[in-house]
């Protein structure tokens, strides 16, 4: 953009020359670009370039020109450049009397939240010959305001990671007992109930039973058969061992006066247990008969093939047909764990006889989240090896806006467990809240696999580094606020207003953010809908809106001072 204004260093000189009866310059064309000035990267930058016009230039004259940004009672003065006239042995650009020059300059300097209601000036010095002229210079106002709406891209906007709990209200177990019986039998014998594991399975169904904190999920009695003989014969078989099995646990059940119900299963030709105890077995070409169950399925082609094994099936039937000739008693435990309230109670009371799956589950049972700051740190007490509750800790902290402290406890997080994706993750929004943008985009390089949208992450990254293109490319089709703010300095308002459309939590930078896609597109019912919601969610949105230069052309509507007053 262009501002016209009378350049005051020319004029001054010539002024300062008019003794000697020199024409003034009616004005010069000074453009700054950017205009209005534009924060990228964190960082505001623009070239001022103008004219001296020919023959204006004072042979005898020296000119400093630098760029200053004023914004309430502070100022960032730039670097001066020296222009001086064809007669001027000083160092300085020279101008050349007859014929002009071009004046070009650059202002950088870091950006200020503070500097978001600014002007940008040039301020001049100099003399002819060996009079000096300061004091008679006014500045010169060339460019109002910073656009900062980069800035409104965060690393708050990416949702850190929980490392979950593993805790189980209900925890499994399964306990098992055979009884074996003779060939072609089905009669129960004492040595085979009175095994260590069959009373240890017949205690453990009365103790789930009597216990509240236990339950029989399932209790069952499957019948078995070898695979050799008739397959009628096994199947009866097999219904007389299950039988007689289940009847024999009933009348156990009865003496403790027990009701237990009992599930039945029949198995008459048992192969797959044949299958695996030939995998596990030492017998000599036991490959052999692996591939003879893979080659036929027909029950009696496999037998007799089997059978045709003649050295073989003798260890056969010594070794493995005997195991499979037998009842399973398989019993089904629930453990019932504490209660909500049993465990809030024990948090408070005595942390000790909590379990780390227990603790951190505590951290979900409170809303809080000092409380559930407070229970991750009992828990980091309680258990100081296991990772999760660092990350989770840091979590909060971060939430909370405490950055230096959540960036201690994923660093111990990551002592524990240096390759965790989620830790990695965390560690580098946090770096980036931070600014510290190298540690973030070391912990990035190793959260592959996060659950944490690492795309986005990044392109919150590459939008605060002022690298527009990688971030698009980042971002995907994030939908969040950050890629809101990239697809807005791309101008692409139509895809804004949809990402905007689709955040899943919105909050006062999301309407914010609609408000500048309607400040840009001239939408006023978009700005003042938005800022309405904006201000409703976070009222110091309204002193933002007051001083943002993306609302200038509507500083001036009764309606928007009424939303922003």
């Amino acid at each position: 953009m262009k501002k016209s204004f009378y350049f005051l260093s020319v004029v001054a000189i010539a002024l300062l020359a008019a003794s000697c009866n020199k024409e003034l310059p009616k004005e010069v064309n000074v453009t700054v670009d950017p205009n209005p000035l534009t924060v990228v990267g964190g960082e505001v930058n623009c070239v001022i370039t103008g004219t001296f016009p020919e023959k204006k230039f004072i042979k005898k004259a020296l000119l400093n020109v630098t760029p200053v940004l004023k914004y309430g009672d502070q100022e960032v003065v730039g670097e001066t450049v020296t222009y001086v006239g064809e007669k001027v042995k000083e160092n300085g650009t020279m101008v050349p009397y007859a014929t002009g020059g071009t004046y070009k300059q650059n202002f950088s300097c870091k950006y200020d939240p503070a500097m978001a209601k600014s002007e940008l000036y040039l301020r001049f010095s100099g003399k002819i010959g060996k009079k000096e002229y300061d004091a008679e210079l006014e500045d010169v106002k060339i460019a109002d305001g910073i656009m900062a709406t980069s800035q409104l891209a965060t690393a708050e906007d990416n949702q850190p990671q929980v490392a979950p709990d593993k805790f189980q209200r209900v925890i499994q177990e399964m306990q098992e007992a055979d009884i074996k019986f003779l060939i072609q039998q089905a009669t129960l014998r004492s040595a085979e109930t009175g095994k260590d594991e069959v009373k240890n399975l017949q205690a453990a169904i009365k103790d789930a039973n009597d216990d509240e904190k236990k339950a029989i999920n399932k209790l069952e009695v499957a019948g078995y058969a070898s695979p050799d003989g008739g397959e009628d014969l096994n199947q009866g078989l097999a219904e007389k061992r299950q039988k007689a099995s289940q009847d024999f646990l009933q009348k156990q059940f009865k003496k403790d006066k027990m009701e237990v119900a009992v599930e039945s299963k029949v198995t008459a030709e048992d192969w797959e247990g044949f299958r695996k105890l030939m995998e596990e077995s030492n017998i000599q070409d036991k490959d052999l008969v692996i591939r003879v169950l893979n080659m036929y399925s027909d029950p009696e082609e496999r037998e007799a093939q089997i059978k045709n094994l003649a050295a073989v099936y003798k260890n056969i039937a010594d070794e493995i047909l005997p195991e499979l000739r037998r009842s399973r008693l398989i019993l089904t435990t629930d453990l019932i764990g504490k209660s909500d309230d049993e465990i809030l109670n024990l948090v408070n009371s005595d942390p000790a006889q909590l379990s780390v799956e227990e603790m951190l589950y505590a951290a979900t049972l409170v809303e809080d989240k000092n409380e559930k700051a407070a229970i991750y740190q009992k828990t980091i007490n309680q258990y100081p090896d296991d990772y999760r509750a660092y990350n989770n800790l840091g979590m909060i902290q971060f939430e909370q806006g405490n950055i230096a402290e959540a960036r201690r406890n994923y660093q111990k997080a990551l002592e524990l467990d240096a390759n965790n994706a989620d830790v990695n993750y965390n560690a580098g929004v946090a770096a980036m809240a931070d600014g510290d943008m190298a540690k973030a985009e070391e912990y990035f390089g190793k959260a592959a696999g996060t659950k944490g949208d690492l795309g986005a992450a990044m392109g919150t990254y590459y939008t605060m580094k002022g690298d527009y293109k990688n971030a698009k490319n980042s971002y995907g089709k994030a939908a969040t606020n950050n890629a809101a703010v990239q697809q807005i300095l791309d101008e692409d308002y139509d895809a804004a207003r949809q990402t905007l459309a689709s955040v899943a939590n919105p909050n006062a930078t999301t309407a914010y953010l609609q408000a500048v896609v309607g400040a840009r597109t001239n939408d006023r019912n978009a700005v003042y809908a938005g800022l309405r919601t904006a201000i409703e969610k976070d009222a110091a949105m309204k002193e933002k809106a007051q001083n943002d230069i993306e609302f200038a052309k509507f500083a001036e509507d009764e309606q928007f001072q009424a939303i922003v007053k």
